[in-house]
């Protein structure tokens, strides 16, 4: 039972597959990967375009800290200008951290400079695949136009397209139905030279009508031949009379 349903479903894939295959359009497979492909490169740009903002906001912090070093700095040469170097230490400890953070700040802004550099360069390699790929992709377009375009006008000189496939159906149906009436039409011929049918073509009237006329001539002709008869008679009567 498995292995019956592991061929249905063989034999199912098959189908949808050649169904599949005559519905696809190469031109719009193509167009369609290309349509895929933009997409991807403009994922890639919001990409490089989210990491140069990180990297940004990092060098505005960075620059602020920098600013606050300096500032720190000043703080602290003050204090002690001013005997207070308590408020000194604070203000170098401030600074110490300040300086940590920039360092860290500083290893994020060069990663964060890799990545985009790294994304700048696929960019730049994906953007000349799809302009390759376009190109390509509009040759592969005109090649397969012109090719069906061709096959188009074979089928038609060589009557091997649908239409003519039809046409020739179509001729070839009529031609059988003439040949049937041209083999009934001599039938009916040869039927008519054995006398088999009545050839209406000599007149009207029927055979019905032909024995109808004989029989009232024949009445006719019958009753002449009393009159006659009868005339003949009288006239013998009266000779003998005479005499």
């Amino acid at each position: 039972m498995a292995g019956l349903f592991e061929r249905m479903s063989i034999v199912i894939r098959a189908k949808l597959s050649k169904l599949l295959d005559r519905a696809e359009d190469p031109g719009e497979t193509l167009d369609y990967s290309y349509e895929q492909q933009l997409q991807l490169l403009q994922n890639v740009k919001r990409g490089v375009a989210d990491v140069a903002t990180s990297k940004k906001r990092l060098q505005l912090q960075t620059d602020k800290l920098e600013q606050s070093l300096v500032k720190l700095d000043g703080q602290a040469r003050e204090a002690v200008a001013a005997g207070r170097e308590d408020l000194a230490r604070a203000a170098l400890e401030r600074k110490s951290l300040a300086q940590q953070q920039l360092q860290g700040l500083d290893k994020q802004v060069e990663q964060l400079q890799s990545q985009q550099e790294k994304l700048v360069t696929s960019e730049k390699q994906l953007s000349a695949k799809i302009e390759a790929f376009r190109s390509q992709k509009e040759v592969i377009k005109a090649k397969y136009s012109a090719a069906e375009a061709q096959v188009r006008i074979g089928e038609a000189a060589t009557g091997i397209g649908e239409q003519m496939a039809d046409t020739g159906l179509a001729i070839q149906r009529a031609q059988d139905k003439t040949e049937q009436m041209e083999a009934r039409a001599g039938a009916v011929e040869e039927l008519i030279a054995a006398g088999t049918l009545e050839d209406f073509t000599a007149g009207d009237q029927t055979q019905l009508d032909r024995e109808l006329d004989a029989m009232s001539a024949d009445r006719q002709v019958d009753a002449e031949l009393e009159k006659i008869k009868a005339e003949v008679g009288a006239g013998s009567g009266a000779k003998e009379l005479e005499q």
